[in-house]
């Protein structure tokens, strides 16, 4: 029987000071992050699958995972589930010792070893914005492993069926013959599954997860050389492999044990595990300031990914509050630019950390069975809340909605919203270049909330969407000089409801540049601060792939050209490197000498799908020598960040 995660140790940390170890300074510039693929950009959730009961067909034969004896019904006082799930989407349930519901059905639960059981949760997923599931594996050389290979099969069939991805995780939770055996099975069983088009590839590469290595219990004794062994052999082996590693990794601290940082850069991602390390919204804040940060820094210049775990809260502890706890993530890591999250768990209602259908009521758990169901604080929610809180804290983390600390999700519906937003309106033109046009309106209102604007080209042959925002203000980019284009937005909210289109507004890009020369390639630079190798002299080497980083954390940051005399500027074009996540940076132009400003701050979007390039018109009334730019802001990174700085006269 698989030991819980709950057992590794835990820390109380909400309000606790701590020290980050330095940064080593890199040699070179740092590796890009891996760009959106199967696991980067997605919401991963950890699948259990390890629910049985006899009479189901499993090896295993037995209340696996439900009961302390799996030879008895899980029963009050004899239970190994914390929380009860909803049993109304399964067309078959196994009698428990409980009494009835409080609806007066039987006190049934689900058997993972049932098809129908796996694809319920599969399609549970889809529907919710689940897009990879994890599948553990623990030690199958035991009593477990025959139930557990055929658990694979079932997953693969189900992923396939919903269009989900899936990957091995394994975990070496007290597989002591870890070393050689799971090289063993990973060649003669689970690699097959690789061919499946379900699962997950990342840059290429099949993905692997391990879970276990260098954290500070019994049940994970393994050497640094033994663990280093393992990653590599997996990575000859051409997979992309994920570490389920301890909270304080970087640290070598608490959970950690020390001597273990080579372990840690030697994967190719990072999953620092969560459950039990935080109960309330000051807790989450302060992991975000205290770990989430300084490891996305660490692993960024390092070119290593990050996959930070987001917790609903264990409910049978009272930690959920309606959602409050799991939005605070998804809005954290959202804000500190966290491309992929996993969720832990999917199922795992033996920790009470499950987004799985779960009893919303009394009437939906037996009378005697003494846990809490999901309006334990008063406050109602239906069965399938945290899935659906999931799916809108997804469509965040992936800037298909704005970035908003407050919880919008409603936690139980009357019925379906079928109601759409109002239309947008004024839509107006704010200024344009010859590549691209700046537009912006005024709000559209929604009985729920809308949750953001989707912007269309209009042509002869109708309209194509060409981006979305959480804001009231896009830039389209990409565009072609001296060309007419006319352009609409509509609002949409959570449900999927539209607007319809707004006013549109024509307009026709200005001529392109009579001049091509960039007057800042191999200029002078000065800057407020930099990070590690990240100089401003990156931002006019000419190379897109270098760039300038500012100090994280400590705005205003500004950088400056030495043009070398005062010249005629009309146009200043700021690129960042070409695979990076969309992102906008509040920024102004000034001239560095006298101080005067020449553009005021605003917005600017470095959209991935047009080149992560921006240009700001200059007055035509610009003369000046140190021309010279100042960050307040940044959505995809704390500091300020430009790989080019392009400046012309044209």
């Amino acid at each position: 029987m698989g030991v819980s995660r709950r057992s590794v140790i835990t820390t109380a940390l909400a309000g606790t000071a701590a020290t980050a170890l330095p940064v080593a300074a890199a040699t070179t510039a740092a590796e890009a992050a891996s760009p959106p693929g199967d696991v980067v950009g997605k919401v991963t959730v950890g699948y259990q699958g390890w629910f049985a009961a006899p009479g189901d067909g499993a090896p295993i034969n037995g209340w696996w995972h439900y009961s302390p004896n799996w030879s008895q019904p899980p029963a009050p006082g004899a239970c190994s589930i914390t929380c009860w799930p909803d049993m109304r989407d399964f067309t078959r349930g196994y009698r428990t010792n409980f009494a009835n519901l409080g609806n007066g059905q039987p006190a049934n639960l689900f058997s993972s070893y049932d098809q129908q059981t796996v694809d319920t949760h599969f399609r549970w997923m889809q529907e919710n914005g689940c897009d990879v599931a994890a599948l553990q594996r623990f030690n199958p050389f035991g009593g477990e492993g025959p139930t557990r290979d055929a658990m694979a099969a079932k997953v693969r069939t189900a992923a396939e069926a919903t269009g989900r991805k899936f990957y091995i995780m394994y975990d070496v939770t007290w597989w002591l013959t870890m070393q050689s055996e799971i090289k063993t099975d990973w060649t003669t069983k689970m690699s097959a599954y690789t061919a499946s088009p379900a699962y997950a590839k990342q840059n290429g590469k099949p993905v692997v997860c391990i879970w276990g290595f260098g954290f500070n219990d019994d049940g994970r004794p393994f050497t640094p050389a033994q663990c280093l062994d393992v990653i590599n052999w997996f990575k000859n082996q051409g997979c992309y492999v994920i570490g389920g590693v301890p909270t304080h990794w970087r640290l070598g601290t608490d959970d950690s044990r020390a001597g273990f940082i080579d372990v840690y850069h030697a994967f190719h991602m990072i999953s620092p595990w969560m459950v039990g390390r935080i109960s309330d919204n000051n807790g989450a804040d302060w992991f975000y300031t205290n770990r989430v940060l300084p490891d996305l820094a660490d692993l960024n210049a390092r070119g290593i990914d990050y996959q930070p775990c987001i917790i609903p809260g264990d409910l049978a502890s009272g930690h959920r509050r309606h959602g409050e706890l799991m939005w605070r993530q998804f809005y954290n890591h959202t804000r500190a630019g966290v491309p992929s999250v996993y969720i832990s768990m999917f199922d795992e209602f033996n920790e009470g950390n499950q987004i799985a259908k779960t009893a919303e009521s009394a009437a939906w758990q037996p009378t005697n069975s003494g846990m809490r169901a999901l309006d334990e604080d008063g406050t109602p929610c239906s069965s399938d809340y945290y899935l659906r809180l999931t799916n809108d804290g997804g469509r965040m983390l992936k800037g298909q909605i704005a970035l908003t600390a407050t919880r919008f999700t409603v936690p139980f519906p009357t019925g379906p919203d079928q109601t759409a937003p109002s239309v947008p309106g004024n839509l107006r033109v704010t200024g344009n270049t010859d590549t691209t046009v700046a537009l912006a309106w005024n709000a559209a209102t929604d009985n729920v909330g809308v949750a953001g604007y989707r912007v269309s080209r209009v042509s002869g042959s109708g309209s194509v969407a060409i981006g979305t925002t959480g804001t009231l203000a896009f830039t389209v980019t990409g565009l072609t000089a001296s060309t007419a284009y006319t352009f609409v937005v509509a609002a949409y909210d959570a449900a999927g409801n539209t607007s319809g289109a707004s006013n549109a507004v024509t307009v026709t890009t200005s001529a392109p540049p009579n001049n091509t020369t960039n007057l800042a390639q191999g200029k002078p630079t000065s800057e407020s601060s930099h990070t590690q190798v990240y100089g401003s002299g990156n931002a006019v080497d000419g190379n897109t792939g270098s760039y300038w980083e500012s100090a994280n954390n400590a705005w205003p940051q500004w950088l400056q050209v030495d043009l070398g005399a005062a010249t005629a500027a009309r146009r200043v074009v700021l690129t960042l490197p070409s695979n990076w996540g969309t992102r906008t940076q509040t920024l102004s132009v000034t001239d560095g000498s006298s101080g005067a400003t020449i553009v005021s701050s605003r917005g600017y979007t470095f959209d991935q799908n047009a080149a992560n390039t921006v240009t700001i018109t200059l007055p035509t009334t610009t003369s000046v020598r140190y021309l010279r730019l100042n960050f307040t802001a940044n959505t995809g990174w704390p500091a300020g960040q430009v790989s080019e700085f392009r400046v012309y006269t044209g």
